[in-house]
């Protein structure tokens, strides 16, 4: 996971008050779902080829879209 798009804690801290509430079912980890969403739009990605280390491209579309 060496090759993982990072966000700092300070850069995650920032972000943090513009991201949705949680609402009954547990979420995957913001942070690492931001990090897939970056990688994606930096390398010009449709999420259906998102590398498998970031997670399922279905939930990393939801969260886009949301």
């Amino acid at each position: 996971m060496a090759d993982l798009f990072w966000l700092s804690d300070a850069r995650m801290a920032f972000l943090r008050p513009y991201l949705p509430k949680p609402h009954g079912k547990p979420r995957v980890d913001d942070q690492h779902v931001l990090r897939g969403i970056i990688f994606i739009n930096n390398n010009g990605l449709k999420f259906s080829d998102t590398p498998r280390k970031y997670g399922s491209h279905n939930a990393l579309y939801n969260r886009w879209k949301r």
